[in-house]
């Protein structure tokens, strides 16, 4: 068990309510018609992309996937710029053009979420390549989902990364779903890091929605890449409690099985631990519950007041 820290446990803490309350108002605003393109909501799965992220080191980089606000909030995007994002506005990520899906800042590290399912993976071994020539003894995480590891391209960049011992951890998001269809109509495998044994790497499963799992296993598989000993597949076992995006109506599942689930929220897991383990009193709970809030309304109300982008403006950084 990795030691942490109390400053460690109140930025967890703090991130992942932030991630919870972003979400929240994103789907508010998205009911108002205030954004602008689909939103994929990850509310239920704060504990695997947050806590993912914190385990980097600086100078690590992140691949994102199309669910990506948590893993975005995880690895320290500001929340001001996401939400100008989301809202389609001049002063976001990508000057309010890539939307929800697209929020990337190459510059420190994120190599941006990605609307192409499985699109991470090509990316994050090119990445993790460029690491391993320049030797930086940095490392890429990769996020995808567990529809994602039934493309092409999971498997060929496995194999990739297996053969050419690439500093890279793929971190698969195992909400049970790819779309509407169940993780057991789509893969006749137990677990999805048993797909890791074709190609002679490390695999893992672990409990998506347990705070303390996902830091402690993402951290140990960061330094054994980091090591030159090659890539780890990683499956985090979790549940989005909203439909696959807004216009999902969700015909595909009972609603009981929500319900078991959300008493496996993973923000409740954590406040239980912090209480029974008398790290924090219920002031500091509240405070750090109530912070991040705060954060999120200003950032509401800093992407509110922020400039459309213009329309001489439409052709500018549009490669493709």
């Amino acid at each position: 068990m990795i030691e942490l820290s109390e400053e460690l446990l109140l930025r967890m803490y703090y991130k992942m309510n932030q991630a919870r309350f972003f979400e929240e108002k994103l789907e508010e605003l998205e009911e108002k018609g205030q954004v602008h393109g689909t939103v994929h909501l990850a509310m239920g799965q704060e504990a695997a992309g947050v806590m993912a992220c914190l385990a980097l080191e600086e100078g690590d980089l992140v691949s994102l996937s199309h669910r990506g606000h948590a893993q975005a909030i995880g690895f320290g995007l500001d929340v001001n710029l996401m939400m100008a994002e989301c809202l389609g506005k001049e002063t976001g990520y990508c000057k309010g053009k890539g939307g929800s899906m697209h929020i990337a800042d190459v510059e420190n590290g994120n190599l941006g979420a990605n609307g192409v399912v499985g699109g991470g993976f090509g990316l994050s071994c090119g990445a993790a390549l460029t690491q391993k020539y320049q030797k930086t003894g940095k490392v890429v995480l990769c996020f995808a989902g567990d529809g994602a590891t039934d493309t092409g391209s999971f498997h060929e960049s496995l194999n990739l990364a297996s053969i050419w011992k690439l500093p890279v951890v793929f971190f698969i998001e195992n909400n049970q779903y790819g779309m509407s269809n169940p993780v057991e109509n789509h893969m006749n495998v137990e677990n999805i890091s048993d797909r890791s044994e074709a190609y002679n790497i490390p695999g893992l499963t672990i409990d998506g929605n347990d705070f303390l799992d996902v830091y402690n296993t993402v951290t140990k598989a960061l330094r054994y890449a980091r090591a030159g000993k090659g890539p780890v597949l990683i499956e985090a076992k979790t549940y989005r409690f909203s439909g696959h995006s807004k216009s999902d109506k969700q015909l595909y599942r009972e609603e009981q099985e929500v319900k078991e689930w959300r008493k496996k929220d993973p923000l409740l897991k954590m406040k239980e631990y912090l209480r029974e383990n008398r790290i924090f009193t219920e002031k500091q709970i509240q405070k750090m519950e109530n912070e991040a809030i705060i954060s999120i309304e200003q950032a509401v109300e800093f992407a509110k007041k922020s400039p459309s982008p213009q329309l001489d403006t439409i052709l500018a950084d549009v490669y493709a």
